[in-house]
């Protein structure tokens, strides 16, 4: 019954999506180019709210989970689980004091309202997943780029998401190169549960109740020790996975 439903509340949702994304390219465009950063930066952050509030259709719920005091005007390296697109705006509105920026695939950089403008000028960086040294060469611009703005680096170690929750093995190659990058960098591990539900039946019908949850875990110092701290990392994000 539940995925019957799924149909019409899905469509809905997906209107209310696209409609979105068309209302704010034109206005990150125009706080981009007339206002500067900090005005694209809160398009940007308002942008994904209203992205949360859309899924709300769907009975989608978010909880974001943060005991630590986590300072501002230092960058950031934010290492979590991946379980679907949905994980990403809870992340940019949630964090947005910190000004999150992405490492993405390349082929978001193009063709998307909002999203891909937001990809090309607010900071992240867009690789090529299939060629290995254009992609670690981006992520260590993006580190360089944190370091020098105070800024935040958001990464999905895993490299795709989990279709069912189970974590994969971290590939740690360009976190290694984000924390050589950004020395001064706290490393805060985040575990997302519950957002591959949405995704449960494939992209269309979408699941519906999903309570994603999102877990911040006491920033760790970057001791220049890059496999023992991956490995901490690893262990804090895996640890609150709840299957």
């Amino acid at each position: 019954m539940l995925k019957v439903l799924a149909y019409p509340l899905t469509a809905i949702y997906l209107f209310l999506f696209g409609l979105t994304l068309l209302i704010f390219h034109p206005i990150q465009w125009v706080c981009f180019n007339l206002f500067g950063y900090e005005a694209h930066k809160r398009s940007v952050s308002f942008l994904n709210w209203v992205v949360m509030r859309c899924s709300n259709v769907l009975g989608t719920r978010y909880t974001f989970i943060n005991n630590h005091t986590i300072p501002t005007g230092v960058p950031l390296i934010i290492v979590t689980n991946h379980q679907s697109m949905n994980d990403i705006p809870a992340i940019i509105w949630y964090m947005r004091q910190h000004h999150p920026k992405f490492v993405a695939k390349k082929e978001l950089a193009k063709g998307i309202p909002s999203i891909s403008f937001n990809l090309r000028h607010g900071g992240s960086v867009n690789i090529d997943r299939k060629d290995g040294k254009q992609a670690l060469s981006e992520i260590a611009k993006l580190g360089r780029y944190i370091e020098k703005h105070k800024r935040s680096a958001v990464i999905f170690p895993e490299g795709t998401r989990s279709r069912d929750g189970n974590p994969k093995p971290f590939r740690t190659a360009g976190l290694k190169v984000l924390m050589e990058n950004a020395p001064s960098a706290l490393i805060v591990p985040i575990s997302i549960n519950n957002s591959w539900k949405l995704l449960k039946y494939g992209k269309f019908p979408m699941g519906l109740g999903a309570h994603i949850t999102f877990e911040v875990h006491a920033p760790l110092k970057n001791t220049g020790e890059p496999v023992p701290l991956i490995e901490q990392t690893e262990m804090l994000v895996k640890k609150g996975i709840k299957l």
